[in-house]
């Protein structure tokens, strides 16, 4: 078994109650791997941020073990798992110079001041503040003081580095540029990271793989581009990007594929994905990028009418919202390449998509 392949964290059976009635964390088996990026993902009360705090030793499980690299740790205290933590407040001691933070704990740790002095120069380099170990946090942007907490998380060189909501403090801007930041560490160091975010576009921008988390269970685990593409139920389908929803019944299952009668009306040709069968209640998930406007003869299996109601401008495309199939707020997303294809509110136009990009899903 290579250390690729190898079980590092894992939660087995895993449950979590603070009243001994309602569980907020259910029946939890995950594994990751050594090396991963594994982003929680989920709204609040979801029970990802409690997953998180019990993998740091501050909570205790109710019920069930989590092993790390082998070894039960249900019963080991935090300072004691050797694992660096980073929090959205940062958590910075204000009153240290920015090396007096990186060094702190190295100095727990009893290593040699000479080993401690080279570790924090390194930590610095490693962020990009080499010129900064002097000032305290009082000095620093919100971005800096965020680098100076994973960098001290990082410092001791742990293998296993837990984050929770570290970017939500700044703005859109500096958050997407840390995304990266964060993601190119990862990649540079090979330490295993869990990450907890409510932010789906931050999930998906960073994560090796990404749990979704809803009511205290894992909906779904698979990579960014799987939860995108092949949602398995109707609340990962919506959480994970825009979707358009359209409820109806099955009148027909053939293998792989479904014909659905649309609530609003109309006969739509689908995947089935997660559906009981003929006569069943479904909802019919389809990106909005996936929608074609007038569509050439033949290019798509479910072909509609549709008006256009509004046009927003969004830079690199163009969000049409129209009503078709009895739904008033059905999203058309147009690249801005294409023009808006000659789209004005108030248009009749023609939309289609083919079966596969369309997916019969649990009733939501």
């Amino acid at each position: 078994m290579t250390i690729a392949d190898r079980q590092y964290v894992e939660f087995i059976e895993v449950q979590k109650s603070y009243d001994g009635e309602i569980l907020v964390v259910k029946n939890l088996n995950l594994s990751m791997r050594q090396g991963e990026f594994l982003t929680l993902l989920g709204p609040s009360g979801s029970g990802k941020t409690t997953t998180l705090m019990m993998l740091a030793g501050f909570e205790a499980p109710t019920h069930g073990d989590i092993i790390l690299d082998g070894r039960s740790i249900s019963n080991v205290p935090p300072h004691k798992r050797d694992i660096g933590m980073v929090f959205q407040n940062y958590a910075l001691f204000p009153h240290m110079t920015v090396e007096e933070n990186l060094a702190f704990p190295l100095e727990v740790r009893r290593m040699p001041k000479s080993e401690i002095e080279e570790k924090v120069r390194r930590a610095l380099a490693m962020v990009r503040l080499n010129e900064y170990g002097k000032r305290r946090p009082g000095q620093l942007s919100g971005g800096q003081q965020q680098r100076v907490a994973l960098a001290r998380a990082l410092v001791f060189e742990p293998k296993l580095v837990l984050m929770d909501e570290p970017l939500g403090a700044l703005d859109k801007q500096l958050r997407e540029h840390m995304q990266l930041e964060v993601k190119h560490i990862h990649q540079s160091l090979g330490v295993t990271v869990v990450y907890v975010t409510h932010d789906q576009s931050e999930a998906l921008t960073m994560s090796d793989r990404i749990a979704v988390f809803n009511d205290g269970a894992i909906q779904q685990l698979a990579t960014p581009n799987e939860l995108y593409e092949r949602p398995e139920n109707s609340f990962v389908a919506q959480f994970i990007g825009e979707n358009n929803r359209l409820p109806g019944k099955v009148v027909l299952v053939n293998g792989a594929g479904c014909t659905v009668e649309v609530t609003g009306g109309g006969v739509v040709e689908a995947l089935t994905v997660n559906v009981i069968g003929v006569g069943a209640q479904t909802t019919l998930s389809l990106r909005p990028e996936r929608v074609r406007i007038n569509p050439p003869n033949g290019a798509c299996a479910n072909v509609f009418p549709a008006r256009v109601e509004e046009l927003i401008y969004l830079g690199d495309h163009i969000r049409a919202r129209v009503s078709a199939c009895g739904q008033r707020d059905f999203v058309i997303k147009v690249p801005n390449a294409e023009g808006g294809v000659g789209l004005t509110p108030g248009a009749d136009i023609a939309i289609g998509w083919k079966r596969e990009d369309c997916r019969a899903l649990d009733p939501s």
